[in-house]
């Protein structure tokens, strides 16, 4: 049984069908080496050699609901743009936009929040924690420090989704309950109005890896632990070597030198296994072994590291000097996604009620 309803015009049938790939982009950080390794490599990976169609974007509208300093949303935007396109993404065969250059957006989530019951909104895992730690605290209303946009976080995702009736969104395991609130949200649409909106599907890749960070924990900027992907904006030291005096700071245990070191419990180790093949992985492991030298690992990961990424700075740089380019390119992209979004729009809208009274000479 297909799991997707039928929208105009498309067969119910996904084995016959080319998927449609749809992936966000937040813009509230400089990208890391687990924003790379996790979502920048494979995603453009996944449609090197594929006929899918895939849709990119900057989410600088979610970006907004915890980010409340608007140069880190402006700078943020211009760096993971860069960043996408010096990785290799193509901007002629993608459509890469920016999700607010796209104003049908918000206005389909407006729709959809008419039709998505508050109880599905009170389920949502962000939500529901911050309520949590709020009731946890004496004399404090459950829904203080929750704005509007925190609670209806999954309709805009929603929308972001059934906007290009996207049939695969590929997504970290915290996010899969975002596309079940999306697959509700149009179902009901769908059952109330018309069928409109496909159902998308998840793809959660459980072999790609959760890097840690520095200080032993998950890579993320929330806990400042990042290895920087292309370094942050300095005159004073390139962006290879702030790579490599982060990586010179992961934390390890005090074995010396030629002792045996278990490769299973290093995050240096960890993070050398997602660049490298099976055959550098085992010798490494045969290096740990030996009793290899925490600095000769740490310059052993950087070098490997360095190998893949090094020819991507270049283009990055020139990206981040030239801002025209980088906004022509999401110029082209907002044109490509309208041309889809303008239509699909339009068919909510007079699904809902929302036409012209007449024709008009």
């Amino acid at each position: 049984m297909s799991n997707k309803s039928t929208p105009d015009n498309q067969n119910s049938d996904t084995s016959t069908e080319a998927k449609r790939i749809l992936t966000g982009i937040k813009p509230t950080g400089i990208p890391h080496l687990g924003n790379y390794v996790g979502a920048i490599r494979p995603a453009i990976e996944s449609i090197q050699n594929s006929d899918h169609e895939a849709f990119f974007f900057l989410a600088d509208y979610h970006g907004i609901i915890g980010c409340y300093d608007p140069a880190i949303i402006h700078e943020s935007t211009r760096a993971i743009a860069a960043t996408w396109i010096a990785c290799g993404l193509d901007p002629e065969r993608v459509t890469f936009y920016r999700q607010s250059d796209v104003p049908e957006i918000p206005e389909l989530a407006w729709i959809l929040n008419c039709s998505c019951a508050k109880g599905l909104m009170n389920r949502a895992h962000a939500y529901k924690a911050a309520v949590d730690i709020n009731t946890e605290k004496a004399d404090v209303d459950p829904d203080q420090g929750v704005t509007m946009g925190l609670f209806g976080y999954p309709v805009l995702m929603a929308a972001d989704i059934l906007m290009f009736n996207a049939t695969h969104v590929p997504v970290g395991r915290d996010q899969v309950q975002h596309i079940e609130m999306a697959r509700d949200i149009a179902g009901t649409f769908n059952h109330r109005y018309k069928s409109l909106f496909t159902l998308p599907s998840a793809v959660v890749d459980n072999d790609i890896p959760l890097l840690t960070g520095l200080d032993g924990r998950k890579m993320s900027k929330s806990y400042s632990n990042t290895i920087p992907l292309f370094g942050e904006p300095n005159p004073q030291v390139s962006p290879e070597k702030q790579m490599h005096k982060a990586i010179m700071k992961i934390v390890t245990n005090s074995q010396l030198p030629d002792e045996p070191k278990d490769p299973d419990d290093s995050a240096i180790f960890e993070i050398y296994k997602a660049f490298a093949t099976a055959e550098e992985i085992a010798d490494m492991r045969a290096r740990y072994a030996a009793g290899i030298g925490w600095g000769d690992a740490k310059q052993a990961l950087f070098d490997k590291i360095n190998d893949e990424v090094a020819p991507f700075r270049a283009r990055y740089e020139e990206l981040m000097a030239n801002p025209k380019e980088l906004e022509e390119i999401l110029q082209m992209g907002a044109d490509k996604a309208r041309r889809h979004s303008r239509k699909q729009l339009d068919k909510a809208r007079r699904a809902i009620g929302i036409r012209p009274l007449a024709k008009l000479k």
